[in-house]
């Protein structure tokens, strides 16, 4: 019953294994169990399904190979074709981030990407290979793009903190909407799970009302499906652009 009432409980990080080693803390924690399971269930698909020919590709391979097309394609129209040599840490980037969105929706499961460190971690790994790239590539011409080109002394006054803080604010408003959209979303499921719940709980005749927020349960897991991709496929997007602004300076 304590589920019922503690809607946020599904976020709490669990340690399942503990090894004290002073001020330091190497527990092993639901959270990590499930992104390892989560990630090593999709490569061993791979390595089982795409690693093997077949005459005519079965179901799994089509998926897979539908998958692979379709990162490699934002890749290519925000990268060009020589963006390609970037579509593996995108697509490990999109599998991560789709697996641990999905997985969240397995009833007693955990979802990663409900807190905001998760997300920050991954907006700045993004953020920070956008700048190595850049500055590879560029040089000290990486602060030409906080002031745009014909811009005069008064006007770039304004203009260069206005950038600046947006080009620092980047990563932080990456990870806000991963981790905003997930949370809500989960949170409210909870919350019409535990009143359905307390519903049957209550008997008499409320014993059949509760089939109306089941079926609002029903819907809105169809719902937080289809928020699960397209969150993990809109932060690729998102780092396809800023790679592709990373390297172009615009």
């Amino acid at each position: 019953m304590k589920i019922i009432y503690s809607p946020l409980e599904q976020f709490q990080i669990i340690p399942l294994l503990t090894f004290p080693t002073g001020p330091l803390d190497f527990s092993v924690t639901n959270a990590a169990v499930l992104s390892v399971v989560g990630l090593g269930s999709f490569f061993l698909l791979h390595l089982l399904v795409g690693t093997k020919p077949y005459l005519v590709p079965t179901r799994w391979q089509l998926g897979l190979e539908g998958l692979f097309s379709i990162i490699s394609g934002i890749v290519e129209d925000n990268l060009g074709r020589s963006g390609l040599i970037y579509f593996p840490f995108v697509f490990s980037l999109f599998t991560f981030i789709l697996v641990s969105n999905v997985a969240g929706l397995v009833p007693y499961s955990f979802t990663g990407t409900s807190h905001l460190i998760i997300t920050l971690t991954l907006a700045l790994t993004v953020f920070g290979a956008v700048n190595i790239i850049c500055i590879s590539k560029h040089g000290l011409h990486i602060l030409s793009s906080f002031l745009p080109q014909g811009t005069n002394l008064g006007l770039a006054l304004l203009l260069v903190p206005i950038e600046a803080v947006s080009y620092v604010f980047k990563p932080i408003s990456l990870s806000v909407r991963l981790f905003a959209n997930i949370i809500a979303g989960h949170t409210l499921l909870k919350v019409i799970g535990g009143f359905a719940w307390a519903i049957i709980g209550a008997g008499g005749i409320l014993l059949v009302l509760h089939l109306i927020p089941l079926l609002a349960l029903v819907l809105l897991v169809g719902l937080e499906l289809g928020v699960a991709v397209i969150q993990a496929y809109v932060f690729t997007i998102l780092t396809c652009i800023y790679l592709h602004d990373g390297i172009h300076l615009h």
